[in-house]
């Protein structure tokens, strides 16, 4: 009979080897979402596609993540975590030979819905990486495997630079090869039985639903998709903005954005690391409050303002500099992804034995606003003309997400009194 240090040793060495497989494959399995963000743009001039045809390649990964967000999580809970993850890593291959082979838009549009294998990959990743970690780690754990979500950055720098190189159809080919080499050591390094299937699990979703609404888990829910579909939106949107408002062209603005995906990425495991020591809730709300702040500074457009003097009219002329800007932009996302990483965690706290199919509800939420996000942010530039629109369109809605969330906190801090640790 083993001891309870010994079980803990175990499930320490488990954990030191299935965590990095599984961010390795979230790393490419995020780059997959915003492969199209810059290579549509190569794709749009080389196939003359419509502003509808290249808003489906861009859209596409996003939707069919959000469809198939619950059902990988229901499979992984059903079957086992990680024999999901390996079918959508599979699949995630077979898109990437689809682009390196296609020449047309139906093939493109296939692989880049294809792409949305990601979502599955993220719902089994979660279960697979949480049943191997103790609760006083989870925070943590879980930053660092959102973490991956640094994919969608890496896809920024590698599209531009293959092009100036060879073609944009070398980032493909390096995820195909990357895809494969974790397809061998997911297979060769992690037991079955490391996420264990469970084929007697409620996969009813009426009744996971019911047991979800009396924890309310579906409100946290939809605070991470205001969240998490906020980043995810302003990631997608970043590069054409950038580059539009200060006149650049789109491979720097796509490198710029850099400085808000990669950041705010890894900060999620800071949210993640400070809820564990000092509760989600408090760590959410000063997260929120720093986001708001940065989102009031990025939302002014530049300006001429004309003062009427005593003798004279003074001008005086207001636009934030690309440096300034930028330094906004980064402590933006890094205080997404702080209150990302925090609100992650809560939620698997409170459902931890349905962890992979709440993972899928994330996503779902996530991907929706994600979704939206960009045709609402593209109607509103056209409708108002002005661009840092975007900013004040994200500070009303994470603001009533500020006020939402306070509200529920102080019930959260009332359970985490009579339940220290949460």
């Amino acid at each position: 009979m083993k001891s309870e240090a010994d079980q803990e040793d175990e499930r320490l060495a488990s954990l030191a080897v299935i965590l990095p497989l599984a961010v390795m494959g979230f790393v490419i399995a995020a780059g997959c979402w915003t492969l199209f963000a810059v290579a549509g743009i190569h794709l749009r001039s080389e196939l003359n596609l419509s502003n509808l045809q290249f808003g489906l390649l861009l859209a596409m990964p996003m939707a069919v993540s959000a469809l198939l967000a619950v059902p990988a999580g229901l499979a992984a809970r059903k079957f086992g975590a990680r024999r999901i993850m390996l079918i959508c890593l599979a699949g995630l291959a077979v898109c990437m030979v689809i682009l390196l082979t296609t020449n047309t838009f139906h093939g493109y549009l296939l692989a880049a819905g294809g792409l949305g294998l990601a979502g599955g990959f993220y719902s089994a990743g979660l279960q697979f990486v949480t049943s191997n970690c103790h609760h006083d780690r989870l925070g943590l754990v879980l930053g660092v495997f959102g973490a991956g979500v640094t994919g969608a950055g890496f896809t920024y720098y590698l599209v531009p630079l293959f092009h100036e190189a060879f073609s944009w159809h070398g980032v493909p080919l390096a995820y195909l090869i990357v895809l494969l080499l974790v397809l061998a050591l997911l297979l060769l390094l992690t037991d079955s039985e490391d996420a264990i299937a469970d084929p007697e699990a409620e996969t009813s979703i009426r009744v996971l639903f019911e047991h979800l609404r009396e924890q309310g888990t579906w409100q946290l829910g939809v605070y991470f998709g205001l969240v998490a579909g906020s980043f995810f939106a302003l990631a997608l949107w970043l590069p054409d903005y950038l580059s539009s408002q200060f006149e650049l062209q789109v491979q720097s603005g796509a490198r710029l954005a850099q400085w808000f995906v990669i950041p705010g990425a890894l900060a999620q495991i800071l949210g993640g690391g400070l809820s564990d020591r000092y509760g989600s809730p408090k760590v959410v709300g000063r997260s929120l409050f720093v986001g708001l702040v940065a989102l009031v500074a990025l939302s002014y457009p530049p300006m001429t303002l004309f003062i009427q003097g005593v003798e004279t009219t003074v001008r005086v002329e207001y636009a934030l500099p690309l440096s300034v800007e930028g330094v906004f932009v980064v402590v933006l996302g890094v205080a997404l992804g702080c209150a990302m990483g925090s609100l992650q965690r809560i939620v698997i706290v409170e459902s931890r034995q349905n962890a992979a199919f709440v993972a899928g509800l994330l996503l779902v939420s996530a991907c929706t606003v994600a979704f939206l996000l960009p045709v609402i942010f593209g109607a509103v530039n056209h409708w108002l003309g002005v661009r840092s629109a975007v900013f004040m369109i994200l500070f009303l809605l994470l603001f009533i997400c500020q006020v939402m969330f306070a509200r529920f906190s102080r019930r959260y801090e009332r359970q985490a009194l009579l339940q220290p640790g949460i």
